[in-house]
């Protein structure tokens, strides 16, 4: 048996370690009224991930589950974005900036999975529309 199929993957976890490294870069950004717009909304973003996941995993009925999983793909994918412009608007640690766009694009992949899941499930669940006797 390969090591990677004994690794159990704990969301949770990803996205809490996702939001801290998030928070990390930013405590080693300059502040200038460029960055700090950008770093407040990436901070938002990148650890929203996580409080969304948290949210998603209590969910109590499959449509709220799928509501706060769509909320963590949005937030993956607003991360995304605010990754570029602290790479435009720093210039400085792209390496770093890199790696987390990268992290932060598995995790929209996986919510969109996730949600193209959910939804597959819930339509089989749906008990199928009778014909109105009117329509007969």
């Amino acid at each position: 048996m390969s090591q990677s199929a004994t690794i159990t993957y704990d969301l949770f976890e990803r996205t809490a370690l996702f939001g801290e490294s998030v928070i990390d870069f930013c405590l080693g950004l300059p502040t200038t009224p460029v960055t700090a717009p950008l770093i407040t909304q990436f901070v938002k973003s990148g650890t929203g991930l996580g409080a969304n996941y948290g949210e998603a995993d209590e969910a109590e009925t499959k449509p709220d589950f799928r509501h706060k999983i769509a909320l963590c793909r949005k937030e993956a994918k607003e991360t995304k974005h605010w990754c570029r412009m602290l790479a435009k608007a720093s210039g400085k640690q792209t390496d770093t900036l890199r790696e987390l766009w990268k992290e932060a694009h598995e995790l929209h992949l996986i919510f969109c999975k996730i949600i193209r899941t959910t939804d597959a499930n819930l339509r089989r669940e749906r008990p199928a529309k009778k014909p109105s006797a009117a329509k007969l």
